[in-house]
């Protein structure tokens, strides 16, 4: 691994960021996201929506890291929500009865909590599943595993070692099995999509799939190796607790979650600003990792990417609530005054 095509001298570090959906890539700027997704026709359909304004939270350290993963997780469900929604009206044929399309979870949250607020609640409920299965089986289940070694060592140390190590492990393993699947596949190429255009940017060059191209997939400032900073620094917080009984032992490493989350969103904002010795050999293991979550995109899928890039980068940005457009495969490009509002009818 040539670490010197990742942390690259002539770069110009930013504070773009990006994830990829289904079949697209959201990009996020200073003061908007944007989203595309690609139609099964050749299309895109782009959505621009201004970003919130950082609250003063944002300038502590530590702290702001456990908002802003607070916020990347509640923004990331709404996209991948949004990207699934946009492929299904991709996927329809013809009118159809949207109420009798609608599962008997969401007419039973409508009824009760209106459209708006059944978005509001599903969206939420995501959050917490999403957070709850993370810290279920990446934090919890690994301390559980390991408390049958009290029967072959009294060694904390060596306890808390081999915890970290089979967090890792099962890290590791799931995202090797998850990366077989052919959605999930897609999934990988459109991150390493994002990737390439950031660099791409970043060393200032025009951004056309061929320049993006000659750019690797991997990208120190992703939220792959802030995973693996969170594995890192969770072992060492862990390991200064000593190996208590297994109910203290689990509730220790939820109280310490929050300031794991925050040190490794430092760290992870230190790796993407510097090229410094320390900063690439602790990147190292999320680099690598890195070699699972993305894959080699193609140009149309590049195309997506520098489609979000440009979007974020407009200087005609007018801080318009939101903007949906639909681009033709000739680049046409048609406004939908509809979709805003029924976006908008939705907050």
């Amino acid at each position: 691994m040539d670490l010197s095509k990742i942390f690259m001298k002539n770069a110009c570090p930013t504070k773009i960021g990006g994830q990829a959906v289904m079949e697209g890539i959201m990009m996020q700027g200073p003061d908007r996201l944007a989203t595309v997704i690609r139609n099964p026709n050749g299309g895109m359909r782009i959505r621009v929506a201004p970003r919130k304004k950082p609250s003063a939270w944002k300038k502590w350290p530590v702290v702001r890291g456990v908002l802003s993963f607070v916020s990347s997780m509640v923004t990331g469900c709404s996209i991948l929500m949004y990207s699934a929604e946009v492929l299904e009206d991709f996927e329809k044929e013809g009118p159809k009865d949207k109420e009798a399309e609608k599962d008997k979870m969401t007419l039973f949250l409508e009824k009760h909590f209106g459209e708006k607020g059944a978005l509001n609640v599903m969206l939420y409920m995501s959050v917490v599943f999403a957070i709850a299965f993370t810290v279920g089986i990446f934090i919890i289940l690994p301390t559980i595993l390991v408390n049958f070694c009290r029967n072959f060592t009294e060694n904390d140390l060596l306890l808390n070692l081999i915890e970290g190590i089979l967090r890792i492990v099962l890290f590791v393993g799931y995202v090797a099995v998850i990366s077989k699947m052919e959605e999930i596949r897609r999934v990988f190429q459109y991150h390493g999509a994002e990737h390439k255009t950031i660099h791409c940017y970043e060393n200032g060059l025009e951004l056309t799939p061929d320049n993006a191209q000659s750019f690797e997939t991997l990208h120190p400032r992703c939220g792959t190796s802030f995973m693996v900073f969170v594995m890192i620094i969770s072992l060492l917080l862990f390991s200064l607790m000593g190996w208590p009984n297994l109910v203290a032992r689990v509730l220790s490493r939820l109280a310490l979650m929050p300031v794991v989350a925050g040190l490794s969103y430092e760290v992870l904002q230190w790796a993407g600003r510097s090229d410094s010795a320390i900063v690439k050999f602790l990147s190292v293991p999320g680099i690598a990792l890195q070699k699972l979550t993305t894959r080699r995109p193609d140009n149309d899928q590049l195309e997506v990417a520098i489609t979000a890039m440009k979007a974020v980068l407009a200087d005609n940005w007018n801080g318009e609530a939101l903007i949906i457009a639909d681009i033709a495969p000739d680049m046409t490009v048609t406004r939908r005054p509809d979709l805003e509002e029924a976006e908008l009818s939705k907050k």
